[in-house]
Formats: structure tokens, sequence, C-alpha cells
């Protein structure tokens, strides 16, 4: 098969997990892909160049041959439909109201949880970095997510909707801020995030994101 030039636009010490999820989306696709680094910190996303590449002038940016996208969920969705099922792996389930339920928590864990996300940065997920005890608002964000995934999660499931979906991967990330930082976080929900986090695709990125760490 002839597969379109692809580049993942990446912060420079992988550390964002939008960048993560869509690394983990193009490496279920099965779709050869190169990464490129952005420096966020010299505000390097801010130039020409990279605007000229980059609508948002935000990480992750896709570019597919002449063809750029950014904003994670958007290009999840579009590899989706450019790279479909059967002949590539699935990223959402097959049942419309579960690909809804998908998108639904795809978009609430990108717009909600800014408390959580404050005191809890990647850094703990990719640098085993420790924080202070969680503020009243951070551990309310906490509950409410705790709450969703309890409702959400079926009994005796180690996936959302029966199968892996990308929508397992980004809410992993975000109980994994808590889990692997040794917040409270009942055992059925962090085991979860445990089996997502095992998975192959994201162990890949880890492996990447631990090798810069270690630079």
């Amino acid at each position: 098969m002839n597969y379109p030039n692809v580049v993942l636009w990446s912060d420079a010490c992988f550390f964002s997990p939008y960048v993560m999820s869509v690394f983990v989306a193009l490496s279920e696709k099965g779709v050869p892909f190169s990464v490129k680094r952005i420096d966020l910190a010299s505000d390097q996303h801010l130039e020409a160049g990279y605007g000229a590449l980059s609508l948002t002038r935000r990480v992750p940016t896709l570019q597919l041959d002449d063809f750029m996208l950014s904003e994670s969920s958007a290009i999840a969705e579009y590899l989706e439909e450019r790279f479909p099922a059967p002949e590539f792996e699935r990223l959402y389930p097959q049942g419309r109201e579960k690909r809804a339920r998908a998108r639904e928590i795809q978009a609430w864990l990108r717009s909600d949880f800014l408390p959580l996300r404050q005191e809890r940065p990647t850094e703990v997920l990719f640098a085993g970095e420790t924080f202070a005890p969680l503020s009243t608002a951070a551990q309310r964000s906490a509950n409410k997510l705790i709450s969703a995934v309890e409702k959400l999660l079926p009994s005796g499931q180690q996936n959302l909707f029966g199968e892996w979906s990308i929508a397992d991967t980004d809410l992993a990330i975000m109980i994994n801020r808590l889990a692997l930082h040794g917040d409270s976080v009942p055992a059925r929900v962090a085991d979860y995030a445990h089996f997502q986090w095992q998975r192959a695709s994201v162990q890949l990125w880890l492996s990447e994101s631990s090798k810069d760490t270690a630079e």
C-alpha cells in the first residue's frame, strides 16, 4: 500500500497528553509516521514557520502530504475516516451511540478538570514527579472524574465499550494523573487505568518519553 507522508508534530519533551493520544491512534492504525518536535518553552510554536503548518499553532499537528490538521480529537476522527476498518484497526466503537459516548468523553476530558490538570501535570505521568496534596477544588475535580468512571465502566470489563477505543487511552491518562502519583483512587478505577497503560501503543509512547527524559 502506498501511504502518504505522515508527520506528527509534538512538544519537544513528549509531555503532551494530546500528542500522546494521536501517537497512540497512529500506532494503532499501523500507519507509518515520523515525529518532529516544537519547543513550546521557547515559543517556537508561535513563530511564522510553524504557523504555516498549524492553524492553531499548538500541538499536536498532523501532516499528511499537503494536508495539515490540529486538535487531537479532530485528528483521531479524521484518522478513523482516512484509514477505516476493517483494513485498519478501529479507534472508535462500532455502535453509533457508543461512538457518540466516546467522543463525549474525549471532549469532556479536554474541556474540564482544570484544577486536576494544574495540580497533577503530565510530569507525574512521564517524569515521575510528585506535588503537594490536592486542593479542595482539585479534589472535587478528581471526585467528579472517579464518579464518572465508576458509572461508565461496566462491571467485569477492562474497556469502556467492550472493545478498546481511543477514549480508553484518553481517560486512563487523566486517571493516572492521580493513580501514578499515589493519590486515593478506587481499586477498580486504578486497575482499569493500569490495564490501559499496558497497551503496546501506549508503552511505545512511554518508551519514547522516557528516552527523552533520560537525555
